[in-house]
């Protein structure tokens, strides 16, 4: 059986150490080769090479963003049994799908779970989500000049009326006001912050405390059969439960979702500071159940579509992708055979 292992060095907790370790591990039982990342969309390549060189897995080294290209360079022609099976050890931060997965933090025996399950041929088929955009820009909204930057996305979006081709995500996909947090911690980081829990914290309380987003809703969230809901600023989809992490403790906004179902939302309209609060501890508690006034979760939806009446961030698996007016997602069943 060939094997590609796929690293990221520049994930959060990739080491060379662990690096040499899994190779080792795997190559043991299985002809192995290894790939180091250098650029952003390069484990996209390498997943739609390890395509078309007939690979039988590719093991993914890193954090979301490595999987989440990884899935993209594997999918580029679509779910199959073509596809190579995909493993998952955890380097980054946060980590969601392969905690999803069942996998031990600890890279060095998630490996060893890895190889456990390929000796007795435990595979699982999983359901993946694909997104494209509308009125799209890359001007980010929360640069050093805000009202510059939303000049741009605006003109930006005026001259963009087509559809982005489908982007896979593995686990989650936002337009609004948790995109917009993301853009933060990313420029903190770039700044040479570490991606905490603490800074996701604070970034998301300036976003909300001081953004005009929530006084200003600017979403409407259209599903086949259903009334529109207008006035939302916030608008999460899951693929899975959790939705994301704060160190080792559970953010679950959508605890219904499932890998084996279809696509959760939950999104929020206008609030106050008071109410957000609430509601933020109602997501963290050991028995999540989000509701109230201006709450909106669904479950095991087929599609949907948002649209904004000025750009809002957007980004797919914690990945943020700049600004768009519009977001059409479908859930796609057994889209992708993983390494339980």
């Amino acid at each position: 059986m060939r094997a590609l292992v796929v690293a990221n060095p520049a994930a959060t907790t990739t080491t060379g150490r662990v690096r040499d370790v899994l190779v080792g591990a795997l190559a043991s039982e299985l002809k192995v080769d290894l790939a180091e990342t250098t650029h952003r969309g390069h484990a996209r390549e390498l997943g739609r090479q390890a395509l078309a060189d007939g690979v039988d897995v590719v093991v993914a080294l890193g954090g979301d963003g490595t999987v989440n290209e990884v899935v993209n360079g594997l999918l580029t022609d679509g779910p199959g049994a073509h596809v190579p099976t995909l493993a998952v050890v955890p380097g980054g931060s946060t980590n969601v799908f392969s905690r999803a997965l069942g996998r031990s933090r600890d890279p060095v025996e998630a490996t060893g779970e890895i190889l456990d399950s390929l000796r007795s041929g435990r595979t699982h088929r999983v359901s993946l989500g694909t997104a494209s955009a509308t009125g799209t820009s890359t001007a980010p909204l929360g640069g050093t000049d805000p009202g510059t930057a939303a000049a741009v996305a605006e003109a930006d979006a005026a001259a963009d009326d087509g559809w982005t081709e489908p982007r896979w995500f593995v686990f989650a996909a936002g337009l609004g006001f948790d995109a917009d947090v993301i853009s933060r911690v990313e420029a903190q980081r770039a700044r040479g912050r570490r991606s905490t829990g603490a800074l996701y914290v604070r970034e998301a309380t300036r976003a909300f405390v001081l953004g005009r987003e929530r006084r200003r809703p600017a979403m409407t969230l259209s599903v086949p059969g259903s009334d529109d809901l207008d006035g939302l600023f916030l608008c999460l989809v899951s693929n899975v439960s959790p939705w994301t992490y704060l160190g080792a403790r559970p953010v679950n906004p959508s605890p219904e979702a499932s890998f084996d179902a279809g696509l959760d939302v939950f999104a929020l309209g206008r609030m106050g500071v008071l109410r957000m609060l609430h509601h933020t501890r109602q997501v963290l508690a050991r028995r999540p159940d989000a509701r109230g006034r201006g709450v909106h979760r669904l479950h095991d939806l087929a599609g949907l579509e948002l649209r904004a009446s000025r750009p809002q961030g957007w980004q797919l698996d914690g990945d943020h992708l700049g600004t768009a007016t519009g977001l059409r997602v479908r859930s796609v069943p057994e889209a992708l055979c993983v390494v339980p």
